[in-house]
């Protein structure tokens, strides 16, 4: 018999009740993320205990686990970020591990806490032979990062997904046209084909893209393969507590509620709509599609939050009728929604 009860183990609230609850809390809450690439032996033992502990702090957010790591993103009491801590600290891989804290916070960056077991703590399909994690590139901070890349040879590249580097990167930065991690790696191994010898940065938003594509990329016989320590979030936090250049610009893409954290007022993106300049994505109001898209506030109110006309049309039939047609509606992929 399990030492567990299943209410313990998962939410049993619904969407409203965690709004409520959370509109009612009189505290402050700190937005954060870490990550750790070591092995995890008893994964179902560590993830019911690991979210009973933290569910009695009070923790919202997304934790991935596997035999690989763990992955996390979350919300929680400023108050209790010491007791997050000690809870980690009680688990011998997980000592002194690394948090980043949000550069914009948010009280609803979270509305709940999931726990899952994955294959992987990030989804990028490859296999264990065509890496070692125990060889990443060199990592460099703010300051190392921003004197490589201002030699022209230095080539810079975004380890994240298109819909992420839309809204804002850095300046000069390879930005492949990808929609997931899983399809960037093949895409910038070909890309850099012919450039194994030069001087290589990458960066993604905490770090830990970074780890998996450095390593992958040496598999590959890449020499000189640099990433930024802790991402954009560390670097933003370094640039500013050290008075360094600012060389990013737009908005770092998040994911939680918030979508988005404004580093720089510059908007380098469009409205996926009407093409005028917007960084705002949203989800389509359709739930039955739920595309993540850019949608600039005058189009908002025009397609009542929606990415076209027929979701539009659809969110306005009468419940038992949205229900029906439901399953014979065909979403349209990840971004950039056709307009219909």
């Amino acid at each position: 018999m399990s030492k567990y009860r299943l209410r313990d183990l998962y939410n049993q609230n619904n969407r409203n009740q965690l709004e409520n609850k959370l509109q009612s809390e009189t505290f402050k809450r700190a937005t954060l993320s870490f990550y750790k690439y070591v092995k995890i032996v008893d994964l179902e033992d560590f993830r019911h205990d690991l979210y009973i502990k933290l569910t009695n702090i009070q923790v919202l957010g997304r934790i991935y686990i596997a035999n690989e790591g763990i992955n996390a993103q979350l919300s929680l009491p400023s108050k209790n970020i010491n007791i997050l801590k000690e809870i980690l600290n009680s688990y011998t891989e997980f000592r002194a591990i690394h948090f980043k804290v949000a550069i914009q916070d948010s009280h609803d960056s979270f509305f709940k806490l999931i726990v899952k077991i994955k294959d992987q703590i990030v989804a990028d399909g490859l296999k264990s032979k065509e890496f070692d994690i125990n060889k990443t590139g060199k990592h460099i901070d703010a300051k190392e990062f921003n004197k490589k890349i201002a030699d022209p040879d230095t080539i810079l590249v975004d380890m994240r997904n298109n819909y992420e580097s839309e809204v804002g990167r850095f300046k000069g930065a390879l930005c492949p046209d990808a929609d997931t991690f899983k399809e960037e790696l093949p895409l910038v191994k070909e890309m850099l084909k012919d450039s194994k010898d030069k001087e290589i940065v990458m960066y993604c938003t905490g770090g830990i893209r970074c780890e998996k594509a450095s390593s992958y990329l040496i598999a590959n016989g890449f020499k000189k393969i640099n990433q930024l320590s802790g991402g954009i979030i560390q670097y933003f936090h370094d640039v500013k507590s050290k008075n360094l250049k600012n060389k990013f610009i737009g908005k770092n893409f998040v994911f939680d509620n918030r979508l988005g954290e404004r580093i720089t007022d510059d908007i380098i993106s469009n409205c996926h709509i009407c093409n005028s300049s917007s960084d705002e994505h949203r989800n389509c109001e359709n739930q039955a599609c739920h595309i993540l898209f850019i949608q600039c506030d005058s189009c908002y109110k025009i397609y009542q939050g929606c990415c076209s006309e027929k979701c539009k049309n659809f969110i306005n039939l009468p419940i038992e009728k949205q229900k029906n047609l439901k399953k014979t509606f065909i979403k349209k992929g990840a971004i950039r929604p056709k307009i219909n």
